[in-house]
């Protein structure tokens, strides 16, 4: 697929029919994240795959957006181990793990598999929830699977700003 089709027909899917992503498709979305940049290579994120009757059930008692997806992707970053920028009012953390996830939503469209990225959650829960480290800081669940019947991007979804509203040249 055309790196170009998968950026502008990627969407967030809002109801999954069940069907469990394949292995290797969810290794390869898997490697997508692994391979993306991080601030000096810290490669601070930590990723869960949540398939469990038992997890996705904790996953359902933080967020009502799981959308029935029989996959989410709990993506993480180590707060030890990031990089503190010039004048220490911002780390690496949030935005390394955004690019992880970023890559692995884009790969997921690659591959097929439909995907969501959830923010509708507090993370503090979950991660008490599912027994994550303390020195973990969870970012964003990425639901994966495949698309219920007629499920289709929200209306606007192709509606963009123009480059005159949004970018600048200085």
């Amino acid at each position: 697929m055309e790196f170009s089709e998968v950026i502008r027909n990627r969407y967030s899917c809002k109801k999954f029919d069940g069907r469990q992503v394949g292995e290797d498709k969810l290794q390869a979305i898997l490697a997508a994240g692994q391979v993306a940049p991080t601030a000096k290579n810290l490669q601070e994120q930590k990723v869960y795959v949540v398939q469990s009757p038992e997890n996705l059930a904790k996953i359902d008692k933080v967020t009502p957006c799981r959308y029935g997806a029989p996959t989410v992707l709990v993506v993480a970053f180590d707060k030890n181990n990031v990089f503190t920028y010039p004048g220490g009012k911002r780390d690496s953390g949030i935005e390394d793990a955004s690019i992880v996830a970023t890559h692995m939503i884009l790969a997921a469209y690659n591959e097929g598999v439909d995907s969501c990225w959830v923010n509708f959650f507090n993370p503090d829960d979950l991660a008490k929830g599912l027994g994550l480290p303390e020195n973990e800081e969870i970012l964003m669940l990425m639901d994966l699977g495949y698309a219920a019947d007629g499920v289709k991007p929200l209306p606007n979804h192709s509606s963009r700003k123009s480059f005159i509203e949004t970018v600048e040249r200085i």
